[in-house]
Formats: C-alpha cells, structure tokens, sequence
C-alpha cells in the first residue's frame, strides 16, 4: 500500500469543496471520523481533472486509501490531544483564501461564481476541514520528527536510483532583484481625497453608507456587500487601518485614512474581543503614465550606480528595493517556494522576467522590466543573475542539495510508513460493503477491521 503525505491532500481537500453535490452516505469510519461517500467522489472527480481526460488512471481506491489515513492521523490527533488554536486556525485560513483569490487574480466576482457563493461564507466551509488537516499536519510532523540526512545517506540514495532513472533536469538559474513601486503623484493623491471628503460629507449629511460603498468604492470585493469586510481578527488588517478600526465606537464612522491600498472611510459594526466588524469605502489615487516612467527610470539610475561600483547590489536591496517585497530580507534573492532553495527552472519564470535575463550572464542586471503584483498593481524590477546552470542529467556535484532534499522526504516517507503500520492494525476501522467489493485490496485497512 503506498502511502501519500496528508500535506498532499490540502488542496485537493479545498478545490474538492467547488464540485458539484452527489447523494451522499456514509462508506467509512475511523474512530470517531466519517468518510462520505460524496468526500470521495469530489477528490476522484478533482484528481482526474488534474491528469486530463486521457488519463485511463483508477484514482478511486487511492483516493480512498488517502482519505482513511486522513481521517485515521485526524482521530489520533484528537486521541493525543493535540490541540490547534482558534488563532492559528484563522491565520492559515486567511493565507489560503488570498491564496485562492491570487489564482483569480483578486476578482470576486470570478471567485464566488466558482465557488457558488460568497468569500466570507467559503472562509466558513472551509474552517472545519483546515482545522482536521492542521491537526493531521500536526500529528505527521510529530510521529516523524527531526529527519537529517547525512551526506553518505544522500550520497547512498543517489547510487541506488537506475541509471536509466537518474533524471534530466531543465536549465536553471538563481536570481536577485530589487523592486520598486511607482509612487503616486500628489495631484492624483489630493484628487483622491477631495473625492473621499465628498462621500464622507455624504455619509454624514445621512446618505447609506452601504449603498455609497456598492456604488463608490473601489474595493470590489466589499463593495458587493455594502463594503463590509466581514469579522476580522486583531492583526489581519494593515496597521493604519487596524488602528482606527479599533478605536471606532458602534456605529461610527472614521474620518479619512490613508494605506499602502488608498484612502479609506471606516464604519464600525460590531466587535467581539479581538474581532471586529466594519465596512470601509476605499478610493484609490490612480497613478498616470508619467509615474509609471518616472519609477522605470528612477530604477535604471539604481542600476546604473550599481554597475558602476559605486554601491554593491546587496546594498542597493536594503536602501532601495521594497520592503514589502519577498526577496527584500534575503538580500534580494529569490527563494523558489515550490523547494525552498534559490534554482528556478526557466520555465517556472514569469515571461517578463524571463525575457528581461535570458541575455544575461552570470553576474549581469537587467534593465528595469514591470511585472503584473497578485493585486493587479504594476512595479518595476532589475534582477542580477547570480548564477545558470545547462540542461543537464542530475548528478551530485551540480545538485547535491535538490538529491539531499529528495533523499531526506524518502527517509521522511520510510518513516511515517513504518509507524502507519504499526498503528493502523490497533485503530476501530468500518468499512461499507460497496468500499469491499471495489477496492479489494485496501490490504491493511481490511486486515485491522478484521
């Protein structure tokens, strides 16, 4: 039986909860955990998505072997009483639904027709089933501990791959950037206010201030809902905003504040501890042509001090580049989030960054080229090309660290499987009749219902 890490299950888990409902009974329990038929059905359904429609692949018992670990590793959680705080729980949540949001490029309106309903009520659907999956994650990370790899291990693993198996990998490169972003002129910036004084004027001459918001903010995700940002906990809103938010009594109404985002009106619904409820109107400064150029060529004077020496790149990341952006506390270096190291395969780069270093050699900066942010704004980045590596068959002398990683989650994955063995037979596991009959060989799952 060949066991998938129950990391490996978030996504599906979430994306799942966007297919359509089938009639649903129960077809297994593991503990006090349930499996639904239709839990099933929808992660098949999502797996078979992601290989095509030509795949002739059976998904279905896998599938089901994944979903009773899930559910076996969540009952064992909860038997040790390993506890996941509301906090925590909030945190991933938030990361994941911006994460979904990035996907649809910020839009809304494409995220609720996908989903078939609002933000806020997607963000509740999906809280239990992030709070079991945490408390799975949790419990895997415990059972498998701190794994090291020595370099006789990692060297061992190497030598024991076919040679026929030994992987090709395509032409790599690490980068460094700094990013700047265009700055908003203060015409544009006085415009901004005056229109947002005038709506406030509004508001206060007793205008409603969610049809004002659905009309005249340029927040289109609230502005669908009167402007209401739904509950919010105490350090998930910028600290400008945050600070005012906190400060309202019920049912007021702020006077103008400005963020990284724009300017914003803010009324106050309701607060809970550290939770709140409120509504905001933003109107954004809209920045013209003329920034855009101004930024492009601040940044190549930047360049241009750099290649003249006199001031090393590293530095130029700290004085000039955005403190906001990712690479900012690794000296501009970008770190590759799909291995956690600094090689990106060409083909993982975005068009623009690609065509602004493919001329490069190593040790070069590009010309300052823009780039599209996850919120629809435009910056404008030079990048150094630190180093390249060809096309080439994997060896231990170019990518010791990409085999060492590879050899560390096989040892991770010995692991857990040793300890599922063990463990599974003594867990109270049902299984329905139908699970029998179409997959056979659910082999330990059987064996510890038995």
């Amino acid at each position: 039986m060949k066991y998938l890490s129950i990391v490996s299950l978030i996504l599906i888990s979430v994306i799942a909860h966007s297919q359509g409902k089938v009639v649903d009974k129960i077809i297994a329990k593991v503990g006090g955990e349930v499996i639904l038929y239709s839990d099933w059905q929808e992660q098949i359904s999502f797996m078979k998505s992601r290989q095509g429609n030509k795949s002739k692949e059976d998904n279905a018992c896998p599938v089901l072997e994944n979903l009773l670990i899930q559910k076996f590793m969540v009952n064992r959680a909860k038997v040790d009483s390993i506890e996941i705080k509301d906090e925590e729980i909030e945190q991933q949540l938030n990361a994941r639904i911006e994460q979904i949001l990035a996907y649809f490029n910020n839009d809304y309106q494409k995220f609720e027709e996908y989903y078939g309903q609002s933000v806020s009520d997607t963000r509740e659907r999906f809280r239990d089933d992030l709070k079991n999956q945490l408390l799975a994650e949790r419990l895997q990370n415990k059972v498998i501990g701190d794994v090291r790899v020595t370099p006789e291990e990692t060297k061992a693993f190497f030598d024991k791959i076919p040679k026929d198996s030994i992987p090709y990998f395509n032409a790599e490169v690490e980068l460094s950037e700094i990013v700047y972003k265009p700055k908003v002129n203060a015409a544009q910036r006085q415009a901004a206010r005056e229109k947002l004084e005038k709506i406030l004027q509004r508001i206060k001459g007793g205008e409603d201030f969610s049809k004002l918001a659905s009309v005249m903010s340029d927040d289109p995700g609230s502005a669908k809902n009167g402007g209401s940002l739904g509950w919010m906990k105490r350090g998930s809103l910028v600290p400008e905003f945050e600070a005012v938010a906190y400060g309202l009594e019920k049912d007021s109404v702020s006077g103008i504040v400005e963020t990284e985002f724009g300017l914003h009106i803010i009324k106050l619904l309701e607060r809970r501890g550290n939770s709140i409820l409120c509504k905001h109107i933003l109107v954004k400064p809209r920045i013209e042509d003329g920034d855009y150029k101004l930024a492009e060529k601040y940044l190549d004077s930047i360049r241009t001090k750099i290649i003249k020496d006199s001031i090393p790149f590293e530095n130029a990341v700290r004085v000039y580049s955005d403190k906001k952006s990712e690479s900012y506390n690794n000296g501009g270096l970008l770190i590759n989030p799909k291995t956690g190291t600094a090689s990106f395969e060409t083909g993982e780069l975005d068009p623009d960054v690609f065509f602004a270093i493919d001329p490069l050699k190593v040790g070069e900066i590009s010309k300052p080229f823009s780039t599209l942010e996850p919120d629809g704004t435009k910056s404008f980045r030079i990048a150094r090309l630190q180093a390249k590596k060809n096309p080439h068959k994997a060896n231990l002398k170019q990518d010791y660290a990409k085999i060492q990683l590879a050899a560390k989650e096989f040892k991770k994955n010995q692991k857990f499987q040793e300890w599922l063995s063990n463990h599974v037979p003594r867990a109270y596991i049902e299984l329905d009749p139908y699970v029998k009959s179409h997959c056979p060989d659910v082999g330990s799952w059987l064996k510890a219902e038995e």
